[in-house]
């Protein structure tokens, strides 16, 4: 009895059926959903800063300085005065072709007189017409004298006011090249000082026929939409990485292209109000020169570029299954990188999880929660 007992323990076991393993659940990997959206095509082109207009304030008659009556760096209006050129000889001149011109006016008069009565003399014979005919030469004469007085008494005036220097332009004048005591004008003009005018302000910048020539294509084949110059949107990029606060517009392109250097120039303006950006200073232009009206773009951390250089996504398939593309990218635009080719709208493309995951493989895509995503976890 006791041997069947043990003999029916013994078999239990044995007659037991195995248990199965679960299958585990396919890996979460946070997807975004590619959308087509237009998007501004934005370039960004290095340049410098320049003056709307620079004048140069140049003596334009000789003589001694007297004084300089600004201040070094300060705001001139146009008609301000700047220096004091010695006016004494100019005025001496002035003077004295002032007493030519009323000297010859006396001698008109005189001759003009002795015209008319030789005009009734002439006629009873009481004078000969060789001597009328001089009378009114000597009248004419004595008239054109008078012309050349004035033109030399408008030339006096001119020396005169010209020893006073004025501002041309309205802006910020810099140091003064000259100081009291020194003798100007001298056989040339001599450079006094530089005048800028700095609100607002030209920024010149280039970009290449190669990209003009790309962006034209895409004009003429319908992909990308022109922006109209007086509509596209400029802005600043300052030496140290700050934003100028101050969007500018697209004045003109250049209608040349530069030989040696296959480049084209392009300006803008700026509103400067503070006097922030200098003539000289260096910058970076963000210019949007077209839409793309149906934009295809995908996270940064969504793009692997290989050991090849080239650039893949890797995405879920309608049936959830993993599958890599290559793409081709053309630029960045803030986060995202914009997809030419190899993306359509509706794929979904994978932004976290790639650690877990092969080509093939099963998974069960989530929305991807930026906020909740593993530094580590970007793709590139």
């Amino acid at each position: 009895m006791a041997a069947g007992i043990v003999g029916t323990i013994l078999i239990l076991p044995g007659c037991a059926p195995k248990q199965q393993m679960a299958a585990p659940p396919p890996p979460e990997v946070g997807v975004v959903t590619i959308q087509a959206a237009p998007l501004p095509i934005t370039t960004e082109l290095p340049g410098r800063i320049d003056a709307v207009r620079t004048a140069q304030v140049l003596a334009r008659v000789a003589g001694i300085v007297l004084k300089r009556v600004f201040t070094e760096g300060s705001d001139v209006k146009a008609g301000d005065v700047l220096f004091q050129i010695d006016p004494a000889p100019f005025q001496a001149a002035y003077d004295s072709t002032k007493a030519s011109l009323a000297s010859a006016e006396a001698n008109v008069k005189q001759a003009q007189a002795q015209a008319d009565r030789d005009a009734k003399l002439v006629k009873i014979n009481a004078v000969s017409q060789q001597d009328y005919d001089t009378a009114v030469a000597t009248a004419a004469q004595d008239n054109a004298n008078v012309l050349v007085a004035k033109a030399a008494l408008e030339t006096a005036s001119l020396n005169l006011g010209y020893a006073t220097v004025t501002a041309p332009i309205s802006g910020r004048i810099g140091p003064a090249l000259v100081t009291e005591g020194a003798l100007v004008g001298q056989g040339q003009a001599t450079e006094l000082a530089v005048i800028q005018q700095m609100d607002p302000i030209y920024f010149d910048f280039t970009e290449s026929s190669t990209e003009l020539l790309k962006l034209r294509q895409q004009f003429d084949s319908g992909r990308l939409k022109k922006i109209a110059p007086d509509e596209a949107k400029i802005s600043l990029l300052l030496e140290d990485g700050s934003t100028y606060p101050h969007e500018g517009k697209l004045l003109f392109s250049d209608v040349t292209v530069d030989p040696t250097t296959g480049m084209v120039t392009l300006r803008a303006e700026f509103p400067n109000p503070g006097d922030l950006l200098l003539p000289g200073m260096f910058a970076r232009a963000r210019l949007e020169q077209a839409v793309d009206s149906n934009a295809i773009t995908v996270p940064q951390r969504g793009v692997v570029y290989g050991a090849d250089g080239k650039p893949t996504v890797t995405v879920v398939t309608p049936d959830n299954k993993v599958e890599i593309l290559p793409v081709t990218v053309s630029s960045a635009e803030g986060n995202n990188w914009i997809v030419t080719g190899g993306l359509k709208a509706g794929d979904r493309v994978i932004l976290s999880g790639l650690q877990k995951v092969q080509p093939g493989m099963t998974v069960q895509p989530v929305p991807f929660d930026s906020t909740n995503a593993p530094a580590d976890d970007a793709s590139n």
